[in-house]
């Protein structure tokens, strides 16, 4: 009975997460929704400006919002997603590090191959699927024409 009981852990334990599931790459973008649902951007500017969740207002500096102390590490918001497509600011969500290696940005929903992570932290993602899709939905709406 012990033995059926190991081979049915290891068995699952194959499985990737769903969570984690192999994400499909299109040369720099990611064409599906990581979710499945459409992102909110109201969500999705919370989730920037947040200095607990997203942190994207420590290095960048984010149009229209009235946070004070907003970074200048990285350029303006506007600039950094000015010709990016949903699917691309997904992929640079995800890992910003495959399309700029040198690049001091976190991977957000990147859990393999990352030093120095806390062991509380190992395996799981910065943000969720959902959090991503309503981020790109924020993104898409600070765009410049």
């Amino acid at each position: 009975m012990r033995v059926g009981f190991k081979l049915v852990i290891c068995a699952l334990l194959a499985f990737p997460h769903p969570l984690y599931a192999q994400l499909i790459w299109d040369g720099d973008a990611i064409p599906n929704s990581l979710s499945g649902q459409p992102g909110d951007p109201t969500r999705g500017k919370s989730i920037v400006v947040s200095r607990q969740t997203g942190l994207c207002i420590l290095c960048h500096s984010v149009p229209s919002t009235e946070e004070r102390f907003q970074g200048n590490l990285a350029p303006d918001l506007r600039i950094s997603v000015g010709n990016l497509n949903a699917a691309q600011l997904r992929a640079r969500l995800v890992d910003a590090s495959r399309s700029q290696p040198n690049t001091i940005m976190p991977s957000y929903y990147r859990i393999d191959h990352l030093h120095r992570v806390a062991p509380s932290f190992a395996g799981k993602t910065v943000l969720s699927g959902q959090d991503i899709e309503d981020v790109v939905a924020y993104l898409l709406t600070i765009k410049t024409p």
